[in-house]
């Protein structure tokens, strides 16, 4: 580290203030305290400090693999990562609040009182850990804003995360109050077992910020200085304690298959609307006029050119002052409807094959324009239409893995969630490929055999 000359720190800016951000007056500049005590270390051991953003859950394997030398992110001393890294001394106390909307404070003073409600918090975390033993239902978020917006829009009872997160994104919110704390831990920065060396060096620099009032200095100019602080002193460094990482179990397989069958009902309902929408809007696109036609134009181009990704924050997140819809609702209909637009492409494709002189010689019978269509051009249409959408349903089978943004817990995410829980990502992912591959197998053996049977006969 010192041969190169720099201190690399995974974080997650996804985390946001007061942790580590970017700068609002500067983008390409960061800020957080956990930055101001990134450098001041970084000052102490003679080299310069840089930031590496990962996602917040995949921190620790990022430092295994050797991304960055240490993981500086609010990252909570627990035993299950006392057994994969080393921790350093804390730099920092917290306490796990519970925030509930401001109708139900009356009623509500411990997670108890919420046993069979829904409660969100921060999957991977320590307060995810609290919340999995209280008998509540535990919905898992990825950042630390969008629980308390579920909470507002009445998705979940309870939010449960550190007392700093709660005090700058929830308590803020008018319709919701802090009414509990229900736990408390410790933020220590985590080296790999082997850098033993670096996190005593670490250990050294962050004590001489103890000791001449930098560390107060810069948590008292976040307005994160409190009495927990003071008990910091006592406690010591923690070395790694390896714990057997357990096989797979019938618990998880179970969890597994339930993951699947979520898969399958999205994936299901939304083929069905990307198919019914694709038709219409085809149709619009070929016979429903100048102004029809434009918007059916309008909607393939924009569903085809933003992510999905980012479709299924903005029904989930950005429409939920307007619409609140459940997870697994938005998570249907965003996969549905950005699917139309690729399936009214491949409905267009078939209207385009069928010859022309076929719907003349139909009027000239005397048929109408929509009896053709039905009778004549769609029966086609969709007969040539019928193999790529067949593959279409593989490629949607897939994307359901990013509907976990939405806290949708499908075959995937179940995946990451065991894969923490056995600390080990091989067995769990090789698994989860197996019954994806179980599940598309014969959806592509279907778009084989429809391209064969539907295939023009040679003559």
């Amino acid at each position: 580290m010192q041969a190169a000359g720099t201190l690399r720190w995974c974080g997650d800016l996804q985390g946001g203030e007061p942790y580590v951000s970017q700068d609002p007056t500067d983008p390409a500049r960061l800020v957080g305290f956990e930055v101001e005590i990134a450098n001041g270390l970084a000052r102490r051991l003679g080299v310069r400090a840089s930031f590496v953003q990962n996602d917040w859950q995949m921190l620790l394997p990022a430092l295994e693999r050797g991304d960055c030398d240490m993981v500086l992110n609010g990252l909570e001393v627990m035993p299950s990562r006392s057994a994969r890294v080393r921790f350093s001394r804390p730099y920092f106390a917290f306490a796990l609040t519970l925030v509930v909307r401001r109708e139900d404070a009356a009623r509500v003073r411990d997670l108890s009182d919420l046993r069979g409600h829904r409660v969100a918090t921060l999957g991977g975390s320590l307060a995810a850990d609290v919340v999995a033993g209280s008998g509540v239902e535990m919905v898992l978020h990825e950042g630390v804003e969008e629980p308390y917006l579920d909470l507002e829009q009445g998705r979940v009872d309870g939010v449960v995360l550190d007392h700093i997160i709660a005090a700058r994104y929830g308590v803020p919110r008018p319709a919701l109050r802090q009414v509990a704390e229900v736990g408390e831990g410790v933020y220590a920065m985590a080296f790999r077992p082997a850098d033993g060396a670096l996190a005593i060096a670490v250990d050294g620099a962050l004590a001489q910020m103890k000791e001449t009032g930098e560390l107060r200095a810069i948590l008292t100019r976040w307005g994160l200085w409190d009495a927990r602080q003071a008990a910091l002193d006592e406690v010591t460094a923690s070395t790694p304690t390896p714990l057997m990482a357990r096989p797979l179990a019938w618990g998880d397989v179970r969890l597994f298959l339930q993951g699947a069958a979520i898969t399958i009902a999205i994936s299901v309902l939304a083929m069905a609307i990307a198919v019914a929408g694709g038709l219409a809007l085809s149709i619009m696109r070929r016979y429903g006029g100048r102004l029809a036609a434009g918007c059916a134009v309008a909607y393939v181009e924009l569903f085809r050119g933003t992510p999905v990704l980012l479709q299924l924050y903005v029904l989930y997140y950005g429409l939920a002052p307007f619409v609140a819809l459940n997870a697994f609702t938005a998570a249907v209909l965003g996969l549905g409807l950005n699917y139309a637009a690729y399936e009214a492409e491949l409905y267009r494709a078939g209207l385009d094959a069928v010859a022309v002189e076929q719907s003349e010689a139909a009027l000239a019978l005397g048929m109408s324009r929509w009896l053709t269509l039905r009778r004549i051009v769609l029966p086609q249409a969709v007969r040539v239409a019928l193999p790529g959408i067949a593959n279409d349903f593989i490629a949607l089978l897939k994307d359901t893995s990013l509907v976990s943004v939405i806290t949708v817990v499908e075959l995937t995410k179940q995946m990451t969630i065991t894969a923490v829980d056995l600390r080990g990502w091989l067995v769990p992912g090789m698994f989860c490929a197996g019954l994806y591959l179980a599940m598309s197998l014969p959806l592509s053996h279907l778009a084989r055999g429809l391209e064969r049977r539907l295939a023009p006969v040679s003559r």
